[in-house]
């Protein structure tokens, strides 16, 4: 079981992570956007991962990793169990969100076309 105050701690020592609040729960977040939030009951933390990483996560590991409901859960958004999600799979799955979070955003291929 990951506590509150570790899934804090990992997330924060990541570069230029900050947390801040978003709605009722805590963000992490790098200077160009969100990358896990953390509802006050700590039980789980939502994680914004690539579709591929988090279907194989979800595959993988269904107790640990879940889609989020619905159309962000498409997107990438990723629900942890902190209950049953081992600290080698979390930091894994932090790593490569906070990695998603610090890219630059892409600009849309019709901006990229008028362009050249």
């Amino acid at each position: 079981m990951i506590s509150a105050a570790r899934f804090r701690e990992i997330a924060l020592a990541f570069e230029g992570a900050t947390e801040v609040p978003h709605m009722d729960r805590a963000a992490f977040r790098t200077k160009r956007r969100i990358f896990a939030t953390l509802p006050p009951d700590a039980a789980t933390a939502n994680l914004m991962l690539e579709r591929d990483l988090q279907e194989a996560l979800c595959e993988a590991k269904p107790k640990a990793f879940a889609p989020v409901p619905g159309g962000w859960g498409r997107m990438g958004y990723t629900t942890v169990n902190l209950r049953a999600v081992s600290e080698p799979d979390l930091i894994a799955a932090l790593t490569e969100a906070h990695a998603r979070a610090s890219e630059p955003k892409k600009k849309p291929a019709a901006k990229r076309a008028r362009q050249r």
